[in-house]
C-alpha cells in the first residue's frame, strides 16, 4: 500500500516551474490588504494594519501580541522574505 503512494505521488510531481503562473498572480496583488494571520495569538488582519520596524531589514510584528510576522531584507538587485509567524496569507485575486 504505502509503494502505491509513493508511486503515485511521483507521478503528481512536477519541478516549480509549474506554478509560475500562480506565483506571478499571487505576488501582483495589493499586498497590504492581504490577510495575514498570526501563527502566534490567531488574529488575521490585514498587512497593512500590522507594526512594521525598519533598521537593517523591516520587520512586521501583530498588534495584538507583538509576535514576528514577517522579515524583509533587501539588496540593490535582491529581495528576501521570511514568514515565520504567519499561519495562512489570504490574497484577493
Amino acid at each position: 500500500m504505502e509503494a502505491e503512494m509513493e508511486a503515485e505521488m511521483d507521478e503528481r510531481m512536477v519541478d516549480g516551474n509549474a506554478v509560475a503562473g500562480l506565483l506571478q498572480e499571487v505576488f501582483s496583488v495589493e499586498a497590504t490588504t492581504a490577510i495575514g494571520t498570526c501563527d502566534s495569538c490567531g488574529t488575521a488582519q490585514p498587512l497593512g494594519a500590522v507594526h512594521v520596524f525598519q533598521g537593517a531589514g523591516t520587520v512586521l510584528r501583530c498588534p495584538q501580541c507583538d509576535h514576528l510576522l514577517v522579515k524583509i531584507v533587501r539588496t540593490d538587485t535582491r529581495l528576501w522574505i521570511a514568514l515565520p509567524g504567519v499561519r495562512s496569507l489570504q490574497v484577493v485575486l
